[in-house]
């Protein structure tokens, strides 16, 4: 959990830093400078979860991690700077300006749908296993899939094999969506979608989630108070 508040804190930080980049007087070529090095640096961080033995491998996973953060910036700097010009030039046509914003929407969604497999592709071509590979998804996404599981693992232990797996399969599609969202809250937010159609499907089966949820809360309260009592 400490893991994940601290990646959450690191990207408030970074977009922090960004805004007050973008207010201080800072030539455009400075501004790029300091934003490769912050990302570097949170792609190094993320890396060094790895374990690799290997010092140079280190660093050109690093690489790959970092440019794929620069490479989805630059898809997003790009939307941004239309979708402001795309409201500039239609003023007041709504329905234009709709259109238009739609089309580019989908013209973003698959520039990122092309980026993703050849980032994982270049991971792989890194010497990083799939097991590898899927520890840099969860350092991009704070780990969430792994908190998640374990936390509808620890509120539903009755769960069935195929009910886990149906689940698994949720958050890891949502893991694939989050890495490639634009912030934090956008990252999360893809998990919180498909955690929303895991509780549908769990509350179909006959689950109620509230009463669940307040007994595994209860039973956490317990054990700390326990921990607290033998302390």
């Amino acid at each position: 959990m400490r893991r994940v508040i601290y990646a959450v804190l690191s990207v408030i930080m970074l977009m922090s830093f960004t805004a007050v980049m973008a207010q201080d007087g800072t030539s455009a070529a400075e501004k790029e400078i300091a934003y490769r090095k912050v990302v570097f640096e949170r792609s190094a961080k993320i890396v060094k979860g790895l374990n690799l033995t290997d010092s140079a491998k280190a660093l050109e996973v690093t690489k790959v991690v970092a440019k794929q953060y620069q490479d989805l910036n630059d898809i997003y700097v790009f939307r941004d700077n239309r979708k402001a010009a795309i409201k500039a030039e239609t003023g007041d046509n709504k329905e234009a300006a709709a259109t238009q914003l739609k089309k580019l929407e989908e013209e973003t969604t698959a520039k990122i749908d092309k980026l993703h497999p050849q980032y994982l592709s270049r991971l792989t071509k890194a010497g990083l296993t799939a097991e590898q590979v899927n520890a840099v998804k969860d350092g991009m996404t704070y780990n969430v899939l792994n908190v998640t599981m374990t936390a509808y693992n620890a509120m539903l232990p009755n769960l069935t094999t195929e009910q886990r797996t149906q689940i698994l399969a949720w958050l890891t599609e949502a893991r694939e969506h989050s890495m490639d969202a634009e912030s934090s809250e956008k990252k999360h937010a893809w998990f919180g979608k498909y955690k929303g159609r895991v509780n549908n499907y769990l509350s179909a089966a006959g689950i109620d989630m509230k009463k669940e949820e307040a007994a595994w809360l209860a039973r956490v309260k317990e054990e700390k108070n326990k921990q607290q009592s033998n302390n």
